[in-house]
Formats: C-alpha cells, structure tokens, sequence
C-alpha cells in the first residue's frame, strides 16, 4: 500500500467512523445496555427562563403560548431577560408583567450575562430555559419535568420539532433531515446513559445544579453537559416537545452555523474534562465522538477530496469516491448558484448544500477559535430567500450574532 492509499484509508475510517461507525455503536449499547428512567406526573416549581433582543416580532406569540401552557399557574415563574433591546420588546413584555411574570431589563451584554442575570431571579426548583421564537406543546412542561421524579436525573433535554407547513429556505430540508438524525441518536443515547447536551429550545435543569454561563460558549451545552459533570444524568424526554421554524436564507443560515460552531467547539474546550474516559466512561466516547470527530469531519473529507483523484489509476474504489464526492459538491455548487439567483433550491440540493454549508461554516469556526475570536452577543436577523414567507411567529431562523476578538 503506498502512502497515499495508506492516507486515503485513515481518512476514510473517520468519516465512515463520524456518520456510521458511531451511530452504529450508540444503537448496539441502547440494546444491550438500558438505564429506565423513573417518570411520575410531578409539578414541582418551576422558573421558566427567556433571553431576548429585540425580539418584538414575535414576543407577545411566544408569552401567550407560555401563559397557555398546562401547567399550576402558581407553579410556573416566568423570568423574561431583555439584552439591552431597543425596540419594542420590553413595551410588549410589560404588559403581562404581573406574579407570574418578571421582566428584566438589563444592558447590552451578551446572553450569558442575561442568562447569569435572569436565574438569579429564578425561585423554581426546575429551572427551564427556552428561546425566544419557539412554541411550546401546552403539555410541554409537564413532560419535561416527570423525569426529575428519579434522583439521579439532574437535566432533561426536551424534542425540537421543526415545523413542517412549507419550505422555509433552501437549507430547510437538510435541517430537518439532520434534526431527525439527532432526535433519533438522543433516544438511544438517553435510553443507556445520557444525551450527549440539550437545545436550548427547550431543556431543564435542576436549579441546585446551576452555575454561572461563561461568555463565548453555547449556553445550552456548558449549562446541560454541566450536569453530568456534577454526576447526575441528562436525559432526553420525546414527549416534551417545541416546534421551531426551519433554516431560512441559505447565506444567514451559514453565518448562523459559524456562530453556533463556534461557541459549540469553545463550549467543549470549556468542558474538556468530560473527555476523560476514566471519571466519565463511555459518555467521553460520545462526546468525543459526536461533537468533536463529527464536527470536525470536515478535515478528512478535504483530505480526501485531494488524494481520490490522485489515485484514480489504482483501482475502482478510487474512481468511485472520486465520482461520488464530485457528484455531492456539484450539486451543492448548483444550489449555491440557485441561491444566488433567488431560485428555490430543489429537494434533492438542499441535503448536499446543507451538508457542504455546514462544514465550512466548521472551517470558519475552526479559524475563529485558532485567532480567539470569541462571538458573545447576537442580534436576530429577519430576512429570507426569494418565495420564503416568514415563519409563524415573523423569525427567520437565523441569528448572526456580533464577534470581538479576545485572544488569550
């Protein structure tokens, strides 16, 4: 074998190891090893936490849906943090400000820092953490808090749904095909040991259990992974369900994805100690395996893309992976052409330009995190793709946030 074959081999396993390998070996556990969790119809008191700015669009949709929800009203705290916004936000919010409902108006500071802010008002036992923009099922709630009937439960991530009405953008159908992916590998993970973190659409913790959110990280990882950590399980609970809507304009999608990569790879250097396999067991596998090899696939497939062509005289295994891998980046080019043109991008695109805009949103990420680039405060962006009608609640689904360069 010759030391480009030798390459093309090593670079092959991580892929195939990244998406079949892993799944494969997180099925076998959840067959052979079950750890039940003990559910029981509790309502312990619950402070329900949301983080906005300038969110005026769709805030009074959001408070109306939590108000609705079916759960004690004497049970259920709400702590709305506003991050500096600067429209009319805080006007909407304050109108159903009452015992149930807190409004915080805080300075512009970054989600952390509201986040840090808006717990330290919260009194619930259960402290659950929601976006702005998404729906909760009215029993929502009370799903996600059953699991915490068994003591050795600290957090439960709940199921992000996306909403199926239309098409919302030309990544919408490779969103949706990647959450059913993760939906399915957060059931077996939950079902022998943990999920691997939570969306922050919708998950809970235990409030003893909080500590302070670092800035430039994904808070929704640090805060759930931070559970295990403390020995204690974070379960996934199908049934506590949100709907969101789809990825919206291909090109603020991306910048979306740099933004949450970003945080997401500074969030497992912040919890690198949960890559220990001696005090974590086969939770560092996973973690390791799903948000580090994973997301970093994107090295061996350039490596890949460079050595199978070179090789194409060495056999038919070569000149099938060549052909192959210029078939998915020629149709995902073509996306991004129909993108560029206002055109809606054809189902069977959108798989291969959601996967082609996902990794190099991770070499992005990867640059950012090398130059300590550290993105801590967001604005939502409105805006779609030619054809694209707003999402239910006026969003679209992506989020560029502002960056500033702390190195250290």
């Amino acid at each position: 074998m010759s030391v480009l074959e030798g390459i093309f081999w090593g670079a092959t396993g991580i892929v195939v190891y990244a998406y079949l390998g892993y799944p494969l070996l997180i099925l076998l556990r959840g067959m052979v090893w079950r750890r039940p969790v003990r559910k029981e119809p509790i309502t312990p008191s619950v402070s329900l936490i949301i983080c906005c700015h300038n969110e005026e669009q769709g805030i009074e949709a959001k408070l109306q849906n939590v108000l609705a929800l079916d759960y004690p009203a004497d049970r259920l705290q709400v702590v709305v943090a506003s991050d500096g916004s600067t429209d009319a936000t805080e006007e909407i919010v304050s109108r159903y400000v009452g015992p149930q409902l807190e409004l915080l108006r805080l300075p512009r500071s970054g989600k952390a820092a509201a986040l840090n802010a808006a717990v330290a008002k919260a009194t619930g036992e259960i402290l659950v953490f929601s976006d702005a923009n998404s729906q909760y099922r009215e029993d929502a709630i009370r799903n996600i808090v059953r699991s915490f009937a068994d003591p050795a439960v600290g957090g439960v991530a709940g199921n992000q749904v996306y909403r199926k009405s239309y098409d919302s953008g030309s990544a919408a159908a490779g969103e949706q095909s990647y959450w059913s992916f993760d939906r399915w590998m957060k059931i077996l993970q939950s079902r022998s040991g943990n999920t691997i973190s939570a969306t922050g659409a919708i998950y809970a913790i235990r409030g003893s259990l909080f500590m302070p959110v670092p800035e430039g990280v994904t808070d929704d990882f640090v805060t759930s992974t931070r559970v295990i950590a403390q020995r204690r399980r974070l379960v996934f609970d199908p049934e506590a369900i949100c709907y969101e809507p789809v990825a919206g304009a291909a090109r603020a999608e991306f910048n979306r994805k740099t933004r949450v990569i970003t945080r997401g790879l500074r969030g497992v250097i912040e919890m690198r100690e949960l890559l220990n396999p001696f005090r974590h067991g086969f939770y560092a596998l996973q973690l390791l395996s799903h948000k580090v090899l994973r997301r970093l696939v994107v090295i061996p497939l350039l490596v890949l893309a460079v050595v199978s062509p070179l090789l194409w005289n060495h056999g038919l295994i070569y000149q099938i992976a060549t052909v192959g891998q210029g078939l998915v980046y020629s149709l995902a080019a073509i996306g991004v052409v129909l993108v560029r043109t206002g055109q809606r991008v054809p189902k069977a695109m959108s798989v291969p330009l959601f996967f082609c805009m996902v990794n190099t949103a991770v070499l992005v990420a990867v640059w950012n995190i090398l130059r300590g680039r550290r993105i801590t405060v967001w604005n939502p962006h409105r805006g779609t793709e030619a054809g694209d009608p707003p999402n239910s609640s006026g969003h679209s689904a992506s989020l560029p946030l502002q960056e500033t360069n702390l190195a250290r």
